[in-house]
């Protein structure tokens, strides 16, 4: 999905098996930043996932394409580096 605009604060972030992965704290370029409460042992700092990986909106929810499992493997850091 190249429409990131779409994508707005705490809006709810599923898997495509529909687990819940995080909520948005904000859209940031070509990715969306996670709420530090959603970072699990991260909690101090934000995690991002990739736009790329967006497959739909559904009301006040963004589906990914991978699941919740896979889709948390692709979180990065701010700097753009994996985890």
């Amino acid at each position: 999905m190249s429409n990131l605009e779409q994508i707005k604060e705490h809006m709810e972030i599923i898997g495509a098996d529909g687990v819940h992965v995080g909520t948005v704290d904000k859209v940031e370029g070509d990715r969306f930043k996670l709420t530090k409460a959603d970072s699990g042992a991260h909690a101090a700092h934000h995690h991002f996932v990739s736009g790329g990986l967006v497959a739909g909106i559904e009301g006040n929810k963004v589906r990914l394409s991978a699941t919740a499992a896979n889709a948390i493997l692709f979180e990065e850091e701010e700097d753009g580096q994996a985890l």
